[in-house]
């Protein structure tokens, strides 16, 4: 009984055992070094000034229409004209 009690106890303090204490240890490097190789200016939300090159209403403007090309996508265009006839028309 006193075997069966001490493989116990053993197997209980075993179990409570850090298995990968180094490699805990830099756990999420890699993901973290990627993220900042892909980050252009990693201060850009710092810097006060506006953004150049477009006012509010143009701005305003172009997200409406990208948001309306969801809802009625525009006419396709067929660019490669394999059969020879000029916009689909027969000769």
């Amino acid at each position: 009984m006193t075997k069966l009690a001490i493989a116990l106890l053993i197997g209980l303090v075993a179990g409570c055992s850090s298995v990968t204490p180094h490699y805990d240890a830099r756990f999420g490097d890699a993901v973290r070094d990627a993220k900042k190789k892909m980050i252009i200016n990693p201060d850009a939300g710092k810097n006060p000034d506006p953004v150049v090159g477009m006012d509010g209403k143009a701005a305003r403007e172009t997200i409406i229409f990208y948001q309306g090309t969801y809802k009625t996508p525009p006419p396709v265009v067929n660019v490669i004209n394999i059969g020879g006839s000029i916009a689909g028309g027969a000769k």
